[in-house]
C-alpha cells in the first residue's frame, strides 16, 4: 500500500469515527440544548463553540498536556490501555470530537428548533412518550438536519490540521492524515505530490459545499441559516 494512500484511509477513518461519534453523543445534547431554557444550557452553548473562534493550536496545546503521562487523564490511560493517549490515533480521535462538536451541534440545533411545540404536545396527549415523540416525530422532521451535521463534521475533520499536529505529530500509519501529509511535502518542496493532496481537498471541499447547498432548505442560506 503507498504512503498517501495509508494516508487518506487514515484520514477518512478519522473522520468517519468523529461523525459517527458524535451523531450518537451529541445528538441528545444538541436536543437538550434545543429545547431547555435553563441557565446551564445557555452557558452551554458558547461553551461549546469556543472551538469555532479559539485558535486549533490553543485547543492541542492544553489536550497535550491532558493527553501526558504526567497528568492524571494520560496516565489514567496509560495504566488502562497500555499506551500512552498522545501522538496515537485514540489522542486523535479524542481531539477531533472535542473541536468538531460545534460543526455538529450547531445544524442540529436549528434543525431541533424548527420543530413545532405543537407536534410534540399533541404526540403527547395522544400517550407518546418521550422516546416515540423523538422517533416518530423529531427524527423524520429533522432528518435534513442530520445530513448536513454529518457532512459538515466528516469535512471538517478530513481537513483539519493545527490541533492534529499538536496532538498526533507525523507517524506514518497512526497519526499521519492528509493535511500533515501536505505539509509535509511543501516543507521538502515535493511540490507535484502537494499539488495533487491539494486538488484533492479542494476537490471535496467544494463538493461538501454544493451537497449542503443543496440540502439546505429554499429560503435559507448555506448551512441552514435564515438569512437576515
Amino acid at each position: 500500500m503507498s504512503a498517501d494512500l495509508q494516508t487518506l484511509l487514515i484520514s477518512v477513518q478519522l473522520a468517519a469515527l468523529t461523525t459517527l461519534t458524535l451523531l450518537v453523543l451529541a445528538t441528545p445534547l444538541a436536543w437538550w440544548l434545543a429545547r431547555s431554557t435553563s441557565i446551564l444550557a445557555r452557558f452551554c452553548i458558547p461553551f461549546i463553540a469556543l472551538p469555532l473562534v479559539l485558535p486549533p493550536t490553543v485547543i492541542g496545546f492544553y489536550l497535550l498536556l491532558a493527553f501526558s503521562p504526567d497528568h492524571w487523564f494520560g496516565a489514567a490511560w496509560l495504566q488502562l490501555f497500555g499506551r500512552p493517549l498522545a501522538f496515537s490515533f485514540e489522542g486523535l480521535l479524542i481531539g477531533s470530537l472535542i473541536y468538531s462538536l460545534p460543526f455538529f451541534v450547531q445544524p442540529m440545533l436549528v434543525a431541533f428548533r424548527d420543530i413545532p411545540e405543537s407536534l410534540l404536545e399533541a404526540a403527547s396527549t395522544l400517550g407518546a412518550d418521550a422516546f416515540d415523540r423523538f422517533r416518530t416525530i423529531v427524527l423524520p422532521l429533522s432528518k435534513q438536519g442530520f445530513l448536513v451535521a454529518s457532512t459538515l463534521t466528516f469535512a471538517h475533520t478530513l481537513g483539519e490540521f493545527g490541533i492534529v499536529l499538536m496532538i498526533g505529530g507525523n507517524i506514518p500509519g497512526e497519526t499521519r492524515v492528509l493535511s500533515i501529509a501536505l505539509f509535509d511535502y511543501v516543507e521538502t518542496l515535493n511540490y507535484a505530490q502537494a499539488h495533487k493532496l491539494a486538488l484533492g481537498l479542494i476537490g471535496f471541499s467544494l463538493f461538501t459545499l454544493l451537497l449542503l447547498q443543496w440540502l439546505s432548505k429554499p429560503g435559507q442560506a448555506l448551512l441552514g441559516r435564515r438569512p437576515s
